[in-house]
C-alpha cells in the first residue's frame, strides 16, 4: 500500500534467464501488495521456475492466459482486462528489465500520484529510443550525430551493436561509479506519440473506463491511441532510472558481449548493501539453479496452453525454399554493415 493505494506490480512472462534479475527487485519492495506473473508462454522450464517462484514468494500470484491461448505478443492483451481494480496503481514491467536505483518502485508510484492527469507514466529507461533521445537532447550523452524521436529508430531501437554501446557506457560510466543519479532529466511531458512501453504505471479506475480492452498492438494503442482520444498526454519520471537488456533485433550482439551477464554482477554487488534484497536475489537464484539442472526434462512437458498457427508470409515461404548457405552468407553480410556502423557514443 501507499498513501491507500493498493500497488500491484504485473509483468508478462516470460524468460527467466531475465527475470532472475528483475524479480528481487519487486519481491523486496515494501510497497507491492501483488506481483502478478502473467505466465505468456509455452516454455516448460519458465512456468516450473515462476511456480517455484510464487511457492516461495507469498506477493507473487500467477495468472494464467485467459483465453487459454499463447501467442507471443499478441496474446498479452487478454490480461489488462482485470487491470482494472478501483484505488489500485498498476506498473508493468517488461521481463527483460534488468536493473533498477535503489527505491525505485516507490519513486515511481509517488510521481504516479503527485501527477494524475497523465494516463501512462515511466521512469527513465536505458534502451528505449525515446528515453536516449532525452538523454541527448539533455547533453547526457553525446552522440557522433543527431538522432530524431522515433520509438522505431533504426539505430536507437533497432541497432544491436548501439545498443551494446549504450549498455557499456551506462555500466561503465554510470553503475560501477555509482553516478547513475546524474542522468537525472526532471519531469518530460509527450503526447500523440508511440514510445515502448519497458515500463508503465496507470491508475486502476482510468483503466476501467474502458474495461480493460486493448485492440491490436497494446503498445501502440496504450501509449498513443487512447490518450490522443482523451486528449491527455503521458510522462516521463526522468528522475528515476532502470535498464532495459533489449529489443529483439538486439539480443544477439548483446549476448556476444555477454552484457546481461554484467548486469547480474552490478545486481550482486547491490545486494551486498541491501539486505533485504540480498534475501531475494539469493532465494531467486536457488530456484533458478534448480530449475536448470533439469531444464532439458522441463522444456518436454505439455504446455498448459493451445498454440496458434501464425499464417506464412510471402517473405518465410520464400525463406523456406532458400539453402542455408545463402541465408547464413546473408547473415554474415548484415553483420559486418552494423559492425562498420558503430561508433555511436561520442561520451
Amino acid at each position: 500500500m501507499y498513501n491507500d493505494y493498493r500497488v500491484v506490480v504485473n509483468t508478462a512472462a516470460g524468460r527467466r534467464r531475465y527475470m532472475q534479475y528483475l524479480i528481487p527487485y519487486v519481491v523486496s519492495s515494501g510497497i507491492v501488495d501483488r506481483y502478478d506473473i502473467w505466465v505468456n508462454t509455452h516454455n516448460g522450464a519458465d512456468i516450473e521456475f515462476f511456480e517455484q517462484v510464487a511457492a516461495q514468494f507469498p506477493v507473487v500470484n500467477l495468472v494464467w492466459q485467459p483465453d487459454g491461448v499463447v501467442n507471443g505478443n499478441a496474446s498479452i492483451n487478454a490480461f489488462y482486462k482485470d487491470c482494472v481494480e478501483s484505488d489500485t496503481i498498476y506498473f508493468k514491467l517488461d521481463d527483460d528489465i534488468i536493473w533498477m536505483e535503489p527505491g525505485l518502485i516507490e519513486k515511481m508510484v509517488k510521481f504516479r500520484l503527485d501527477n494524475p492527469h497523465y494516463f501512462l507514466v515511466t521512469p527513465l529507461v536505458i534502451n528505449n529510443a525515446l528515453s536516449t533521445y532525452m538523454l541527448e537532447m539533455d547533453g547526457k550523452i553525446k552522440l557522433d550525430a543527431y538522432y530524431n524521436s522515433s520509438a522505431s529508430h533504426p539505430f536507437l531501437w533497432r541497432s544491436g551493436i548501439f545498443a551494446r554501446e549504450l549498455h557499456e557506457w551506462f555500466l561503465d560510466k554510470y553503475l560501477k561509479t555509482g553516478k547513475w543519479d546524474t542522468l537525472h532529466v526532471g519531469r518530460k511531458e509527450m503526447g500523440m506519440t508511440r514510445f515502448s512501453i519497458n515500463a508503465v504505471l496507470w491508475f486502476g479506475d482510468e483503466m476501467r473506463k474502458f474495461g480493460g480492452v486493448v485492440p491490436g498492438d497494446d503498445e501502440e494503442f496504450l501509449s498513443c491511441i487512447y490518450p490522443t482520444r482523451r486528449g491527455v498526454s503521458n510522462a516521463w519520471n526522468g528522475d528515476a532510472i532502470v535498464a532495459h537488456f533489449a529489443f529483439f533485433t538486439q539480443r544477439e550482439q548483446l549476448d556476444k558481449a555477454q552484457i546481461l551477464e554484467k548486469y547480474g554482477e552490478v545486481c550482486r554487488s547491490q545486494a551486498m548493501t541491501d539486505s533485504r534484497f540480498a534475501e531475494s536475489f539469493s532465494e531467486v537464484g536457488r530456484i533458478l539453479d534448480a530449475v536448470n539442472t533439469h531444464g532439458p526434462e522441463l522444456m518436454q512437458r505439455e504446455s498448459p496452453y493451445r498454440s496458434v498457427a501464425n499464417p506464412k508470409t510471402l517473405r518465410s515461404k520464400v525463406k523456406k525454399l532458400l539453402p542455408s548457405w545463402v541465408l547464413d552468407f546473408k547473415s554474415v553480410l548484415n553483420g559486418k554493415k552494423e559492425q562498420q556502423r558503430g561508433g555511436f557514443i561520442i561520451e
